[in-house]
C-alpha cells in the first residue's frame, strides 16, 4: 500500500439525554500521524436536534464543537490540551465521556490525503 497512511477517526455526537443513549452525528475528528494532521469538521442541524423533543441550548453545543476545533488546531487557543502533541490531543478528544457532546469509538483506515478523507467521512457520516 505505497502512499497509503494509517489514520484514525471518531464521529462527534450530540447526546441530548445521556441516559437515553440517543444521539445525532454532528462532526468527524480525523488524525493521521504521518501527515501531521488533526482536524475536525462539524455542523449542527437545529431542526434535527430539536426532533429529540428536549430543550438543548444550541449555542452551548456549538461552543463545545468550536473548542474541539481549537484543540485540533493546537496552540494556546486550545488551552492546555491544545499545547500537547497531535496524538495526545486526539486521544484526549476521543476519550470516553458521559456528556452531551462526545466522540464515538475510534476507527482506523488508510488514506492518501487526510483532508480529502475527512471530507468524505463528514459527507457520509454527518450530512
Amino acid at each position: 500500500m505505497q502512499g497509503q497512511h494509517l489514520f484514525e477517526y471518531a464521529v462527534i455526537r450530540v447526546v441530548p439525554r445521556v441516559e437515553r443513549e440517543e444521539f445525532i452525528n454532528v462532526g468527524v475528528i480525523l488524525y493521521c500521524a504521518k501527515q501531521q494532521f488533526l482536524k475536525c469538521s462539524f455542523e449542527v442541524n437545529e431542526v434535527r436536534l430539536q426532533a429529540f423533543g428536549c430543550e438543548i441550548e444550541t449555542e452551548v453545543v456549538i461552543a463545545n464543537l468550536e473548542a474541539i476545533s481549537a484543540i485540533c488546531d493546537g496552540g494556546s487557543a486550545g488551552g492546555p490540551i491544545g499545547e500537547l502533541d497531535f496524538a495526545s490531543r486526539f486521544r484526549w478528544l476521543t476519550a470516553t465521556r458521559s456528556t452531551v457532546v462526545q466522540a464515538s469509538k475510534v476507527h482506523p483506515g488508510f488514506c492518501k490525503d487526510a483532508g480529502e478523507t475527512l471530507e468524505r467521512l463528514y459527507q457520509q457520516l454527518v450530512l
